[in-house]
């Protein structure tokens, strides 16, 4: 098999598994502090089927890939909370939502103690393995803790922001596709920031890891 078909096989099946688990815990999470709408739609499980948007789960990612961005992020369907039901107000909706890249990172800190001690040889199977898990995660971590609606990051702002930033949130959230087109913007704005601090975090977790 061709080592960048390999790698998209790998990034994809790294992608699902570690989609997977972020967003069980985000349903898992939000049942636990009292609100079952996740469980009952099905989205405490592992399974992959039950998470998978067709766009931001495996095209987006397979055309970063394939385009050579420096930065690997995507997205999962999103899983439905009623914040007005939890409890402990926004700070259980902040928990919910930080459980998320939260998650995410301790996938890639696990990754990184694993490549550690198995220390494969690079260029690998098993090291590309390790590579990509580490890599995407610490995107995934870094990327969704951006406090911007309607990402998970903004669960944690909402908790402390003022109502005046709470209201323009809001209307953020409100405004769909321009909102977004905003956030666009910023991101290829601030990436290279982004990229720096993936970069720094990876070199924390993984040392020896060469990416």
């Amino acid at each position: 098999m061709e080592g960048s078909v390999l790698n998209i096989v790998i990034l994809l099946a790294v992608l699902l598994f570690s989609m997977s688990i972020h967003e069980m815990m985000h349903a898992l999470t939000s049942d636990w502090l009292g609100d079952d709408t996740a469980r009952l739609q099905g989205r405490i499980t592992l399974n992959p089927i039950r998470h998978i948007d067709p766009f931001f789960t495996v095209l987006l990612p397979l055309l970063l890939l394939v385009s050579g961005s420096p930065i690997l992020f995507g997205a999962a369907k999103p899983v439905q909370v009623n914040f007005n039901r939890l409890r402990h107000g926004a700070w259980g909706g902040a928990l919910v939502g930080m459980i998320g890249p939260i998650t995410n990172l301790a996938i890639a800190s696990i990754a990184a103690m694993l490549f550690s001690s198995f220390n494969p040889e690079i260029g690998s199977t098993l090291y590309q393995v390790f590579l990509l898990t580490i890599v995407l995660n610490v995107g995934l971590a870094i990327f969704n803790s951006i406090p911007w609606p309607p990402l998970d990051g903004s669960r944690l702002l909402y908790a402390f922001a003022p109502q005046g930033l709470k209201d323009y949130m809001e209307s953020i959230e409100r405004a769909g596709l321009a909102g977004l087109a905003i956030f666009i913007f910023l991101f290829y704005y601030f990436g290279s920031s982004i990229q720096d601090l993936m970069i720094k975090l990876i070199h924390i977790l993984a040392p020896n890891l060469v990416f």
